[in-house]
């Protein structure tokens, strides 16, 4: 990684001062940083009574015991003894007189006026929410989907589920029918809130026909309530509505008291085999490390205004939403095109509503630094800090982001975690000068390492993301599935966490990150499983065969590309076959997931036991060094592969 042309950010002196890491250093008596990252590491039960206090975590009876390793460090439990419903630590801002009447979530569309509701008519509408849910039968432990464009239902929806002590279900928007029914077939859920649909772009995505189909395919699901789009057709005869719900009077409901072990989340994420994992997050867990990281990362305070525009359907979602509510700042939710009509869109927002921390994701700023002009054009004045995430970003687009939306003032904290991890493994504080793309400090109570094939440190070399003792806001374990939740994290080392991602952590201290160490494909951010796109395109009769990876994308980050064997049966052309399949994979994952090339083969490289080698054709793909080739059953495939890709590159 080739950050040191770039100078570093340095910290300005207010960060040093009056910034949330250093109030928390003051208040456990360091005047280093590093010392406190040290005290968390070696004192978790000491610092997390700290930051409890210092985050202002509602315990509804507070716990006698930061962990119990009982059954193994794979599956603690956490502040054994204690009660909480996250939610109150929410809806405490509409009792305080700074924000009961201040902005809680801002809600804007593409073309519909912007909603606001205040802290105390938040707190109302959750109440409200968790009644009519009640009123319709759900009860706690309920698994609900939830299925909508980022803004207040979305938001109150989250909330509400929790505060009734069920357990949300994410989806994104933008998934077609095989990936929904996956997702609320595995968890076994029992309704859905789903929007009618959308605006992209100026046009109406209508998300009903989706949702509908796949409904025939979910026996457990008993039924759905509809958010209404104004964009699109009216409700049907007979259709529970989200209005309708939400009319109940909650004024009287008590939020259900949950252990810290309780579920409130499964949030499904892919992996490289199989069907869509389910990490588990608890109430004593996702919120926790989401008031934690998002004071002591991303620096949010009371009265902050903070945007990063991130679907429910994904874990930035609930992550956006908790950093600003769980601190009493303003969310400003925006769902539509971020180029829409034009590049000034995200400008005209900032500008609009003084945002004062921003996020974006690596292919947005991207994007931002091709239009320049237009992203640009707007006042970005009020903006005190910048967040990236999502996937690797290269220096010169995080010193661009540094230079041109922070004014070269604000810093650009990158963090890396996972939907299993929930935020921070990896980031940066305000106190210490930051080098481009890179992360100037594992999150505090997180013992993250960079580790070679034995386990063992590394510096100054790449090597795997290890974590070396449990954390909190680590996944549960994944629905109903310990097996591949210890088979995902701890066997490869076996007493650490091995996340998936290479790494290195240089002799200055800085971290980067280098991409996945597995087959993992991320497109524009969204990470997909290989499998489950293969699955989608042997369920085609003209496809015997399928393999799927990623390669990098200047636009995207990775964009999509699919090999195929196809079927004696097929009699069409190479053309009709690759906009078949095309086609086919957007229709039944959703648009976003669309290949970009589909190449028609003989055969495929395989092991010795018939495993699809997914990392040899990306390295074909990519003109990389092949590697050790001793598990190739068939090198033949291997020459296939180079003469089309050769071909290609003859036309």
């Amino acid at each position: 990684m080739n950050s040191s042309e770039f100078p570093q950010w340095q910290p300005r002196p207010e960060d040093l001062t009056d910034s949330n890491i250093a109030r928390l250093m003051a208040e456990l008596g360091f005047a280093d940083y590093d010392d406190l990252y040290r005290f968390s590491i070696e004192h978790p039960d000491k610092y997390w009574r700290v930051v409890n206090r210092f985050c202002g975590i509602v315990w509804s009876r507070d716990y006698d015991q930061y962990i119990d390793t009982s059954r193994g460090i794979e599956f603690p439990r956490w502040f054994v003894g204690g009660e909480l419903n996250w939610v109150d630590t929410v809806l405490r801002w509409a009792d305080h007189p700074d924000t009961a009447n201040r902005p809680a979530i801002i809600a804007e569309r593409e073309q519909i006026p912007a909603v606001t509701v205040t802290y105390a008519e938040l707190r109302k509408r959750v109440r409200d929410f968790a009644a009519g849910l009640a009123r319709q039968g759900i009860r706690r432990g309920d698994r609900v989907g939830l299925l909508s464009e980022n803004g207040l239902e979305a938001n109150v929806a989250l909330l509400g589920i929790s505060y009734l002590g069920a357990i949300v279900v994410p989806l994104f928007s933008g998934f077609g029918v095989d990936a929904i029914v996956a997702r609320l077939g595995s968890c076994e859920a029992r309704t859905l809130i789903a929007s009618t649909g959308f605006s992209r772009r100026g046009q109406f995505v209508d998300a009903r026909a989706i949702v509908e189909t796949a409904r025939q395919q979910l026996p457990s699901l008993e039924f759905i309530i509809w958010k209404h789009s104004p964009e699109g057709p009216d409700l049907q005869a007979g259709d529970i509505s989200y209005a309708d719900i939400a009319s109940a009077n909650g004024d009287s409901l008590e939020s259900a008291r949950m252990s810290p072990d309780d579920p409130f989340m499964v949030i499904y994420t892919s992996g490289t085999t199989g069907k869509p994992k389910g990490p588990v997050h608890t109430h004593g867990g996702f919120p926790l490390k989401m008031a934690h990281d998002s004071q002591l990362h991303f620096d949010v305070r009371m009265g902050d205004v903070f945007c990063w525009p991130a679907d429910m359907g994904w874990v930035a979602g609930p992550l956006v939403s908790t950093s600003a509510l769980l601190n009493g700042a303003t969310l400003v939710c925006y769902d539509g095109a971020p180029d829409f009509p034009d590049w000034t869109r995200m400008g005209r927002l900032i500008e609009k509503y003084k945002v004062t921390v921003y996020g974006a994701s690596p292919t947005l700023i991207r994007g931002y630094a091709t239009h320049a002009a237009d992203a640009l054009s707007r006042d970005l004045s009020s903006i005190r800090l910048l967040i990236t995430a999502g996937e690797a970003i290269d220096p010169a687009h995080f010193k661009w982001f540094e230079e041109h939306f922070g004014r070269g003032t604000c810093p650009v904290i990158n963090v890396t975690g996972g939907t299993e991890a929930t935020c921070a493994l990896l980031s940066s504080v305000v106190v210490k000068p930051i080098a481009a793309a890179s992360f100037n400090t594992a999150s505090p109570s997180v013992a993250t390492d960079v580790v070679d094939d034995l386990g063992n440190t590394l510096i100054g070399s790449i090597g795997e993301l290890s974590i070396r003792a449990p954390f909190v806001g680590m996944t549960q374990s994944f629905w109903l599935d310990d097996e591949r939740y210890l088979e995902s994290y701890w066997r490869t080392s076996p007493g650490q966490w091995i996340h998936g991602d290479l790494a290195l952590h240089d002799a200055e201290g800085f971290f980067y990150i280098l991409g996945r160490s597995d087959d993992t494909i991320k497109v524009a951010g969204k990470r997909l499983g290989p499998a489950e796109v293969e699955e989608i395109l042997l369920s085609l009769d003209s496809v015997s065969e399928a393999a799927a990876i990623g390669v990098m994308d200047q636009a995207k980050g990775q964009r999509l590309i699919v090999f195929v064997i196809p079927t004696p049966e097929w009699k069409g052309t190479e053309a009709e076959l690759e906009r078949l399949i095309k086609d086919h994979v957007a229709e039944r994952m959703g648009k976003p997931f669309r290949p970009s090339r589909v190449y028609a083969m003989k055969e495929l490289p395989k092991t010795r036991s018939l495993k699809v080698m997914r990392r040899l054709i990306r390295n074909v793909y990519m003109d990389q060094r092949l590697g050790d080739l001793s598990a190739l059953g068939n090198p033949s495939a291997i020459d296939e592969l180079k003469g089309v890709l050769e071909a290609e590159k003859g036309q």
